[in-house]
């Protein structure tokens, strides 16, 4: 029997390019038939965003230096990649960042129930196509319940901040690994990729991997 490829994925759910680089390697793995294992890991693109966040569109502009011209066309660009892929971005003037501390535990409370990635693909559109608050623990708790968690559970969770010193820990792991933008892929335990890389260099990716290991 085949062993599965173990894949790691360093992210947060505030990345664009994280959801669209899982939807490539989805693509990807379906069409290569590649037998695999993800694993999701935690990176907060925004430590010190304050609790009320902040304009994705001013955001970007001072973190990343983008004139608003070039901020329009990356978000048209990400657009009509997104209907490739089958996600539905719905940008917007008054569309807020924010810090995902609280969605990562979440996630991390998730994982013991065997819900991480549904977890996961649920926040994706949870801001991106619904434009929720994902810094409110209340809309964390109900989109939980909606990939058939426990809402209650999940805000105890989240009030109780129960799983944060295990979440910093893998957070910290990850930086020290030379980790500093996302998404970040890690197959094998040993070959990094950095950034969304398109359904065929990923299915390449997968094809020499599957090959070596063979």
């Amino acid at each position: 029997m085949t062993t599965p490829l173990r894949i790691d994925i360093v992210s947060d759910v505030m990345c664009p390019w994280c959801i669209i680089g899982y939807r490539q390697l989805a693509q990807a793995l379906e069409a290569t038939g590649t037998e695999h294992d993800i694993h999701w890991h935690p990176f907060e693109l925004n430590l010190d965003m304050p609790p009320e966040g902040q304009n994705v569109r001013e955001h970007i502009i001072e973190k990343y230096g983008s004139t608003p011209e070039q901020s329009e066309q990356s978000r048209e660009q990400m657009t009509k990649l997104g209907v490739d892929l089958g996600f539905d971005f719905r940008f917007t003037e008054d569309m807020r960042m924010h810090n995902t501390f609280d969605a990562h535990q979440l996630l991390h409370w998730a994982d013991t129930h065997g819900s991480k990635n549904d977890l996961k693909m649920a926040l994706f559109t949870a801001h991106f196509t619904d434009r929720r608050d994902l810094s409110d623990i209340t809309v964390l708790a109900d989109v939980a319940g909606e990939v058939d968690l426990d809402p209650a559970e999940a805000l105890a969770v989240l009030v109780d901040q129960r799983f944060a010193s295990e979440v910093r820990q893998e957070q910290s792991f990850w930086v020290q690994q030379g980790i500093r933008g996302v998404p970040a892929v890690v197959f094998d335990r040993q070959h990094l990729v950095t950034g969304a890389q398109g359904v065929d260099n990923y299915a390449n990716i997968l094809n020499q991997l599957t090959k070596e290991i063979a």
